[in-house]
């Protein structure tokens, strides 16, 4: 990762965060992560906006809501020209540290059905396929949940 760093996402960096969003994740469908939502979600203390600089650019970021006995990663994306070198995984590790911080072992998320990348990315960090949610994503495409318990050591971290 060299000169990635990871830190909380300046309330400056919602913008660049929500459009990230718009063009990596919600591409297609109606746009719910706009910049209030994010701001407001920065606002909240259970839940963190992570993001992974190049020196003042925001290159990749995620977004996780922590509740009593899961959290829940709602947002994972990173720049295409920065994708494959860690970014993505360096991003959950520390979330996910931070639910064991917490005490909280269980991590759900959910991801286009279609998304075969997506699915064996989260894979290899150990999440499971616990189930589908037809019409999820603004009633047109479904999506697969995934989970991961905290306590089970992922087989394969390649």
């Amino acid at each position: 990762m060299g000169r990635i760093r990871l830190g909380l996402a300046d309330a400056d960096e919602a913008s660049a965060i929500a459009n990230m969003s718009r063009q990596l994740v919600e591409h297609g469908l109606p746009w719910s992560w706009d910049e209030r939502r994010v701001l407001r979600c920065m606002a909240n203390r259970d839940c963190v906006v992570l993001a992974a600089r190049d020196r003042r650019q925001v290159v990749g970021f995620a977004i996780m809501d922590f509740y009593d006995q899961h959290s829940h990663l709602s947002l994972l994306a990173v720049r295409p020209g920065f994708q494959r070198q860690g970014i993505g995984r360096e991003l959950v590790d520390w979330l996910e540290a931070s639910a064991r911080t917490a005490g909280i072992f269980m991590v759900h998320l959910e991801l286009r059905a279609a998304n075969d990348g997506a699915r064996r990315f989260y894979e290899r960090l150990g999440y499971r396929e616990a189930g589908m949610k037809p019409a999820y994503y603004g009633g047109r495409e479904d999506a697969l949940r995934m989970s991961h318990d905290l306590t089970v050591a992922p087989t394969s971290r390649a």
